[in-house]
């Protein structure tokens, strides 16, 4: 599992699971085989555990079950893709249940961290983000796209947050294409803005200045900043 989360092996009675995935399949049982073949089966290693007769074991994330979902990695697509369909199912079973992401991120790409972003804003439960250790870059964007007022970071958690990069390196036959993409940077630079000054309150034009650095932040700038709504304590 790329998350970087524990799983936890769950057993169920082989009478009970089959008796109950042979119902009438409604809407709800199509979503519990959904999640079953995407997310429960691919990740069970062939020596996870051994199955004695009568019974079968499925590796399940529990955390996962409890609505609590954990980015500790760079952010690519493979991550991306596997928190939006968790999101996305888990809303679908619940969406009166409220999810949490704990974010330990270092950053990553553009795209693959606006996909996780919008769909926080798509889903119908309130989605409280948590900083446990360092949200950078696009963690920094992801922990300020929570839901207003349920935002929030460790007391010794940090936050940095800098404008977007591009690693393309022209060369005289690229001239064009690194046109194209330095545009699309920009373009890309502005809607991240955009973000940054209507979840903060913040005026663009200091939005603009800050980006253009490195800024580190503990949890009382961050809140103050406003990235983030509390400071966790006991």
């Amino acid at each position: 599992m790329p998350l970087g989360i524990p799983k936890v092996p769950f057993q169920e009675q082989a009478p009970l699971l089959e008796g109950t995935l042979s119902k009438t399949r409604d809407a709800r049982n199509l979503h519990i085989d959904f999640f079953f073949t995407i997310f429960i089966e691919p990740y069970a290693s062939k020596d996870a555990c051994t199955a004695p007769k009568g019974s079968i074991f499925i590796l399940i994330n529990r955390l996962y079950r409890q609505r609590l979902l954990f980015l500790g990695e760079e952010i690519d697509n493979e991550i991306s893709n596997n928190i939006i369909g968790i999101m996305v199912f888990l809303a679908l079973e619940d969406y009166t249940k409220d999810q949490y992401l704990f974010l330990n991120c270092p950053g990553g790409g553009i795209i693959p961290g606006i996909s996780i972003y919008d769909t926080i804003q798509f889903v119908t439960p309130d989605v409280h983000t948590v900083d446990v250790g360092l949200a950078a870059s696009m963690g920094s964007f992801l922990l300020l796209g929570g839901t207003i007022t349920k935002r929030m970071a460790y007391p010794h958690a940090r936050v940095m947050m800098h404008q977007p990069s591009t690693c393309f390196i022209p060369d005289s036959h690229q001239t064009m294409e690194f046109v194209i993409e330095m545009n699309e940077l920009a373009k890309m630079r502005d809607a991240i803005v955009e973000v940054y000054v209507q979840r903060t309150g913040k005026p663009d034009w200091m939005i603009y200045q800050d980006l253009e650095r490195d800024i580190f932040m503990s949890a009382t700038e961050a809140q103050e900043y406003g990235i983030i709504d509390l400071i966790a304590v006991n």
